[in-house]
């Protein structure tokens, strides 16, 4: 299914916001019951559940946590969604940290106008670099 550029952008809208909730079951709602989510080409986490659960994986490290919609378009590969995540890593063994990185989910709807598969990449290195060195100019 191709989305309606102005519904694409107002469905990603809405989508981050729902990142900004701190409420993880509402990321899920925006998937197909069944779709999935993978992360870094990881093991997809497939149906809302197992979704909410590793978007609440984040929630927690970031009481904090912040999306960004940097930009969102139609490519012939999909729906690209760009997004930079701000927030500060004070959840539980957080190391205090404060992080930005951008990123990107490639989506493919389903017939029913939800995602049904979101490939996510971000820079695993650059977020562990700051997980671990807040200080940037320290290198």
């Amino acid at each position: 299914m191709r989305p309606d550029p102005a519904k694409l952008w107002e469905f990603a809208a809405r989508y981050t916001d729902a990142w900004c909730s701190q409420n993880a079951a509402s990321v899920a709602q925006f998937f197909s019951p069944d779709g999935s989510l993978t992360i870094n080409n990881g093991v997809p986490f497939d149906g809302r559940s197992a979704i909410a659960a590793e978007v609440q994986s984040f929630m927690t490290a970031f009481p904090n946590l912040q999306l960004l919609m940097d930009d969102v378009f139609i490519t012939d590969r999909g729906a690209e969604f760009q997004w930079t995540l701000v927030g500060t890593n004070t959840g539980p063994e957080g190391t205090g940290n404060p992080v930005r990185i951008s990123g990107v989910e490639l989506w493919q709807f389903g017939p029913d106008g939800l995602i049904a598969e979101s490939q996510g990449h971000f820079d695993s290195a650059d977020y562990t670099r700051q997980l671990e060195d807040p200080d940037p100019a320290s290198e």
